[in-house]
């Protein structure tokens, strides 16, 4: 393929995880609008979000296996179709279910998109050229993340909301023409047997473990179905890797695990998701509870961060061509900790140009991290299996993004209530109403006119938000210490036992 060609296949790669993306954080903004419209209540609501999540975590260690074994930009094309179908399902579904069916199917679609997207570049481009294709497919994955809320918003005040669905499907139908004329087939020419148990033991063990995860803020970490859904996963996850350790031909080769590159690129990969999605989770409820800004705003005060973002991934390509992956992974997570400390001092009168700053520079750190990260996984996987390899640290990202809204949100939960002392003098509907969250708080405020209730329910949340970001802060700074230490010391190839292909050289730098 001509180097020309293989940027166009790589615009078209780009284009498919830009929709997935925005797809991410563009139903939360639509929330309020689908609960009027459809008659959804908070149960319906959450399972809007769920589903696609479930489904999305658990099928993508099989998506990954099947697309080295049937065929990548099939199952591209699969994933895409899917993903633009399910869109048009939901888009004009008639009630909440339908809603919630047509997220669980575009969590199918996600499944595939997000592993086989990574895998095709190891067999697109050679080395030399592989950390700028990745830099240019972190920009794409990142840069859907803060154009939710933007686009959401825009459509909310111009169209119904079954447009934040539909403007999925122009840019899928887009993707698919792009791929099917641009990307090249490729898969594994020596397929291994469907791993039929590790596929089920794997995806009922995510499915179980991140559904208890994403529960627990809800129900309490100590109830019983979360404690059973939680442990029932880990046990699952357990059973997975016991088989894949002594089956003939493993679905996941967890060997992988061994390479220094490889599991501390994934670590690296799952920290960044985690502070990320915990941003993520409270920014957005300081900037439209606390500072009173709409869905649009907060959509626009979200892009210094993708434009950090981009710069972080342009200059670590430059940075990993020449010295390895090593250095700017551990920079980008201290830069990522240092950010989110100086952020942890936003108070509820805290002025935009302090917010945008310190978001700019932990996008910087995110930028910076991720692209060497999944260059350091790629790396390590020979190209027929790279489906598989990509898929497997991509789940770990999954997970970490679960446990990073689940945790972080019941850490935030747990300061808020704990900072908003006025039920006393509230009805037991309002107190109820202040607890559950900012907004509910703001929105009692409003409605009783109490003034000061409203600005203990802002500086409560504001308290809740620095504690979050320091928390981010730590793990970021403890993956910074884990790569700085965990990639320094080289590992013999003769002992990772892990099957590279014919003519590709083994690298033995851990370093690099």
């Amino acid at each position: 393929m001509t180097s020309n060609r293989r940027w166009w296949a790589l615009g078209a790669l780009v284009l498919s995880l830009l929709t997935f993306g925005f797809d991410a954080t563009i139903l939360n903004v639509a929330l309020p609008n689908l609960a009027v419209a459809l008659n959804a209540d908070i149960a319906q609501l959450q399972w809007m979000i769920d589903a696609y999540v479930l489904v999305l975590a658990g099928l993508l260690l099989p998506a990954g296996a099947l697309g080295d074994r049937f065929g990548r930009k099939a199952f591209l094309l699969t994933g895409l179709a899917l993903f633009g179908g399910a869109s048009v399902l939901a888009s004009y579904a008639g009630d909440a279910s339908t809603v919630i069916a047509a997220r669980a199917l575009m969590g199918v679609g996600a499944a595939i998109l997000t592993p086989v997207t990574a895998a095709v570049i190891p067999t697109l481009f050679p080395r030399e050229e592989r950390a700028k294709a990745i830099a240019f497919l972190a920009i794409g994955l990142g840069a859907g993340v803060p154009l939710g809320p933007i686009i959401g918003g825009y459509l909310l005040n111009h169209f119904w909301w079954g447009s934040v669905f539909l403007v999925n499907v122009p840019v899928v139908l887009l993707a698919i023409v792009a791929v099917a004329a641009l990307v090249p087939e490729s898969k594994d020419p020596t397929p291994r047997r469907i791993d039929v148990v590790g596929g089920l033991l794997s995806t009922a063990g995510l499915v179980a473990f991140v559904y208890g995860v994403i529960s627990a803020p809800e129900r309490g970490w100590t109830s019983l179905p979360v404690i059973a859904t939680t442990l029932g996963g880990i046990v699952l996850l357990a059973a997975f890797m016991a088989w894949e350790r002594r089956v003939a031909e493993p679905m996941i080769d967890l060997r992988l695990f061994g390479r220094p590159r490889f599991l501390w690129g994934s670590v690296a990969g799952t920290v960044a998701s985690f502070g990320m999605f915990g941003l993520f989770f409270v920014l957005p409820q300081y900037l439209q509870a606390v500072r009173g800004i709409d869905a649009l705003g907060t959509g626009v005060r979200l892009l210094p961060m993708m434009a950090g973002l981009i710069v972080g991934a342009r200059v670590s390509e430059r940075i990993v061509t020449r010295l390895g992956s090593r250095g700017p992974i551990a920079a980008g997570l201290w830069l990522i900790a240092a950010a989110l400390a100086v952020g942890a001092l936003t108070g509820a009168d805290s002025g935009n140009g302090f917010v945008a700053a310190w978001l700019s520079v932990t996008g910087l750190g995110v930028g910076l991290a991720l692209a060497p990260a999944m260059d350091a996984v790629l790396g390590e996987l020979p190209p027929e299996r790279s489906g598989s390899g990509a898929a497997l640290t991509m789940a770990l990202r999954q997970v970490g993004a679960a446990l990073g809204v689940a945790l972080l949100g019941s850490l935030a939960a747990a300061v808020y209530t704990g900072q908003l002392d006025r039920d006393a003098v509230l009805p037991p509907v309002a107190a109820e109403a202040s607890r559950d969250s900012v907004a509910g708080a703001v929105a009692v405020a409003t409605r009783l006119g109490d003034a000061a209730l409203a600005v203990d329910a802002r500086l409560a949340f504001a308290s809740a938000m620095s504690v979050v970001l320091l928390a981010c802060a730590v793990v970021a700074a403890a993956g910074a210490l884990g790569v700085q230490a965990g990639l320094r010391r080289p590992k013999p190839e003769a002992a990772d036992g892990v099957d590279v292909a014919p003519g590709r050289r083994r690298l033995t730098e851990s370093t690099r």
